[in-house]
């Protein structure tokens, strides 16, 4: 398991790097160096468009960088297998994939290694206990396709326990808190502690609780890092943070 230190090193990409290869205009991230120490969590706002999703894409590999390294534990991440380096990661997204089945077989995906005491230990630890044991036949309650039969934050639980049972070392939520009614937000900020609690953490959200308690906040603006801090040193620089944060607290 690894300890979950994140750095990028003057990381460059584009996603048609064959085809852009005559042009400079088409980066998508430009020069981006950061770094999040183990047990730490940074936290990426920018204006859509700006190469958040993408530092996800190319830390879990979906796309290889053209220039620049991308280290975890001082490690190259093309020197991992993928299936080890994605092993480390727990990605939870807006947009929850459940699968026709019970609650249970939705937080081991079938991983025999997974036993029915972790399960119900990660159905506690993120708060998801109360809803599901109103459920007839509560963990063995068949969710249907997609989840359909639940709601958006009862979903977004499942997927937490699913993210606990299986004890990634670095935690990654793009927009994981985005759809969430104000009445579930309380139980899922809970949660999300618990998640947080001994492990990497990379967040990518609207939601000011999501991000102002983050021990590091980068802003992102076409592909470029403009601005890190926390929330109180950035909103003193009052510059492109301090114009987001307004938005946000505006739309919140």
């Amino acid at each position: 398991r690894a300890k979950g230190t994140i750095e990028f090193k003057n990381v460059w990409f584009r996603y048609n790097q064959a085809e852009d290869a005559a042009t400079e205009e088409n980066w998508i991230l430009r020069d981006v160096s950061f770094k999040v120490e183990a047990g730490k969590n940074i936290a990426f706002v920018g204006p859509t468009g700006s190469g958040k999703s993408t530092i996800i894409n190319i830390l879990l590999r979906f796309y290889e960088i053209e220039r620049g390294e991308i280290l975890i534990d001082g490690i190259n991440i093309k020197d991992f297998a993928l299936n080890d380096l994605r092993r480390q990661i727990g990605l939870v997204l807006q947009d929850v994939v459940l699968f026709s089945g019970s609650i249970s077989r939705n937080i081991t995906l079938g991983n025999p290694q997974i036993s029915a005491e972790k399960v119900q230990e990660s159905i506690e630890m993120v708060g998801a206990s109360d809803f599901i044991q109103k459920l007839p036949d509560t963990i063995d309650y068949e969710v249907g396709e997609r989840g359909t039969a639940l709601s958006h934050g009862q979903r977004q639980l499942i997927s937490f326990a699913r993210t606990l049972a299986y004890n990634p070392a670095i935690l990654v939520l793009d927009e994981a808190t985005s759809s969430i009614d104000t009445e579930t937000e309380t139980q899922i900020q809970k949660a999300l502690e618990t998640l947080f609690q001994g492990r990497t953490s990379i967040v990518v959200a609207h939601r000011l609780s999501t991000i102002r308690n983050a021990d590091q906040i980068v802003v992102i603006h076409k592909g470029e890092i403009r601005e890190k801090g926390n929330h109180d040193s950035l909103l003193k620089q009052n510059g492109l943070y301090a114009r987001l944060y307004q938005l946000m607290k505006e739309r919140n």
